[in-house]
């Protein structure tokens, strides 16, 4: 199996590190994490560093994945993995208890967890998640660094810009466009477009303020 590594030692990286054992065709190498002790365990694994690190595994492993929470913060993360390795090889992982329909399209540095539905000919962006048990149908779009939440559902034909988070529950209704850099709150039903930089939340959903690039929602 290609060896990996996971940047990020949070709650959601320990998610992500259990989807790696699940898998038949990586295993997980070790953690990169600036922010701990080198060699420290975490779940398991040794912390091998911070993102410097990668220049003495480059030849050990195949890529790896960002598992942070945060949309802006993982992006952070990405630019500087590619710039200290340009050709930097970031992986897509599938829980193997997803159902992926025909055609559907997930970029790389995405994570889908445990008990997802993808329909047919939806696409995922990069460097997304797409969380436990949230249903997204047919042919939707989802752009890069985007987080889908635990029971969130989309309907057929939604459109989500980059860098939107739609939180724990949420509902869309079909054929609608959110924009980027938007945050839909925790068992919010949108029924119409909602625009982009901005908070919505609310049955059905209204914009309560604006919002910044980079804003904290977690």
């Amino acid at each position: 199996m290609k060896k990996i590594v996971v940047f990020g030692s949070g709650g959601h990286a320990k998610v992500v590190i259990d989807i790696v054992g699940k898998s038949e065709k990586y295993s997980l190498y070790g953690v990169i994490d600036g922010f701990r002790s080198r060699n420290e365990e975490f779940c398991g694994y040794k912390i091998l560093g911070d993102e410097s690190s990668l220049l003495n595994l480059n030849e050990e492993i195949y890529g790896g994945i960002v598992a942070i929470g945060d949309n802006w913060v993982r992006r952070k993360v990405v630019e500087k993995v590619i710039y200290i390795i340009p050709n930097f090889k970031f992986i897509s992982l599938i829980h193997p208890s997803a159902v992926i329909g025909d055609r559907v399209k997930i970029g790389d540095g995405t994570v889908v967890m445990g008990g997802v539905v993808i329909n047919s000919d939806t696409v995922i962006g990069e460097h997304c998640i797409i969380n436990t048990k949230s249903s997204i149908d047919h042919d939707c779009l989802i752009g890069n660094y985007v987080s889908i939440a635990p029971g969130v559902t989309l309907a057929g034909n939604v459109k989500i810009g980059d860098y939107s988070a739609i939180s724990l529950g949420a509902n869309v209704i079909h054929s609608i466009n959110i924009g980027e850099h938007t945050l839909i709150g925790a068992g919010a039903t949108v029924i119409k477009d909602i625009e982009s930089y901005v908070v919505a939340y609310g049955t059905p959903a209204k914009i309560i303020r604006s919002r910044k690039i980079g804003e904290k929602y977690l």
